[in-house]
């Protein structure tokens, strides 16, 4: 027989474990993609950063 679930078979991760332990809920994907989306991601808000007069130069190391 299946067990039945429960609030005691929750677990709250907290921090930054939540991303470790299921990266791709945040990111879309642990392959191609998912670097790709993070990578945009870095670009994009410093591109809106700079836009808003946040920032007067973006360098990408």
């Amino acid at each position: 027989m299946a067990k039945t679930y429960g609030a005691s078979d929750i677990v709250v991760l907290e921090g930054i474990d939540p991303v470790r332990r299921r990266p791709a809920m945040f990111i879309g994907g642990t392959d191609k993609t998912g670097l790709h989306h993070l990578v945009w991601e870095i670009l994009d808000n410093a591109i809106d950063e700079a836009m808003n007069g946040y920032a007067s130069q973006i360098i990408v190391e």
